[in-house]
């Protein structure tokens, strides 16, 4: 049953010399189309099912004018979200100001995810991001001013010639902050990004397992529950929307180049906003046969320090993990761990996931 849904804004008014997301620069008219579009595709897609999470992302949603905001935030109003326990919004500092605030009270957001990335002038050149600690102080405390209390941070680390002296600088100052909510990446080059043009050379392995760790370490000790590979939060700020893409439950994707998942179907939307525009939404399509299923719940399911619930695999596929998948080595070698009913990998190798899923699947 879908119970979450993703929506995708792919406009910027500044591009991230990182990003590889669909996105592209804020026009007026692109967008006020863009909304019609996506209203367009809404009605056609959704089968008005009760929504627990919603998740708005980009690009920037936050770039939208006052207008083009509350056209959206009517638009998601209109879905049944009657038992909506999450309604999440990515922001950048810059575009936080009283009006943007008070939009998003006054339509049930009730989280907003803010890409700060860093307060290291030399990494924010690089990525071709522009904000000071002393901003992010005023807008966040305009936040909860406004009620809106649950706040994710971006963290990007490994960026440039960044040492781990210089994370443990920005590390200090995003706890400083107070978040209820900690997101953090290793920078990876990736194609078609202005980095990748430019040749920029990624950090060392070595440095890139210090800087994880003591990343890990130093939220741990702040109180911090470290529930995803990547993710941090206070008790009970855990990502309820990530945790349906974790746990491989099934999601709306609505948007330009948005990805969704419905009875057993992983789809793409198209990333060509003239077909899109058009009514032409969809791109990939492909159906998953059940160990394809299964496959992607252990991928996703081991992105979790829980890890995946024994009796819930078994439940849902009506197989035992140990006779598709050889688990017994990876027990004996303490890659994964079996405890209290979870299978899981062992939090001293999260660092080497990828290596243990190869060995796996």
């Amino acid at each position: 049953m879908v119970s979450s849904a993703y929506i995708h804004i792919p406009f910027c008014k500044n591009i991230c010399s990182y990003c590889d997301f669909c996105k592209m620069f804020y026009k007026k008219d692109w967008v006020d189309k863009y909304l019609i579009a996506l209203t367009n595709e809404i009605k056609d897609r959704y089968h008005n099912e009760s929504l627990k999470t919603i998740y708005v992302g980009g690009g920037t949603p936050s770039c939208l004018d006052n207008i083009q905001l509350e056209y959206l935030l009517k638009l998601i109003n209109h879905l049944n979200i009657k038992n909506l326990e999450e309604f999440t919004i990515e922001c950048n500092l810059n575009d936080i100001t009283e009006e943007f605030l008070s939009l998003l009270q006054a339509y049930h957001v009730n989280r907003i995810s803010i890409g700060i990335q860093s307060f290291n002038p030399d990494k924010l050149k690089l990525l071709n991001r522009f904000h000071t600690y002393k901003e992010a102080e005023e807008k966040i405390a305009l936040c909860h001013k406004y009620n809106l209390n649950n706040i994710n941070l971006d963290l990007i680390y490994g960026v440039g010639n960044e040492t781990l002296k210089d994370l443990k600088e920005d590390l200090k100052l995003f706890l400083k902050l107070k978040p209820n909510h900690i997101s953090t990446y290793s920078l990876i080059i990736e194609d078609n990004t202005f980095l990748k043009v430019k040749n920029q050379e990624p950090i060392s392995d070595e440095l890139d397992y210090n800087m994880y760790e003591y990343i890990c370490k130093k939220l741990k000790s702040k109180g911090y529950n470290h529930y995803e590979i990547s993710n941090f939060a206070l008790d009970g700020y855990e990502s309820k929307h990530n945790l349906v893409y974790w746990h491989n439950e099934e999601y709306y994707g609505f948007g330009l180049g948005a990805s969704g998942y419905i009875e057993d179907t992983r789809y793409e939307n198209t990333k060509n906003l003239t077909k899109y525009l058009s009514n032409d939404y969809g791109k990939n399509i492909t159906l998953l046969g059940k160990k394809e299923k299964m496959d992607n719940e252990l991928m996703l399911g081991f992105r979790l320090l829980k890890g995946i619930n024994i009796k819930n695999f078994e439940e849902k596929y009506q197989e035992k993990i140990e006779n598709n998948y050889p688990i017994d080595p990876l027990l004996k070698n303490k890659d994964l761990i079996k405890k209290k009913g979870y299978i899981f990998i062992n939090p001293s190798k999260l660092y080497i996931m990828n290596e243990i899923l190869i060995k796996m699947i």
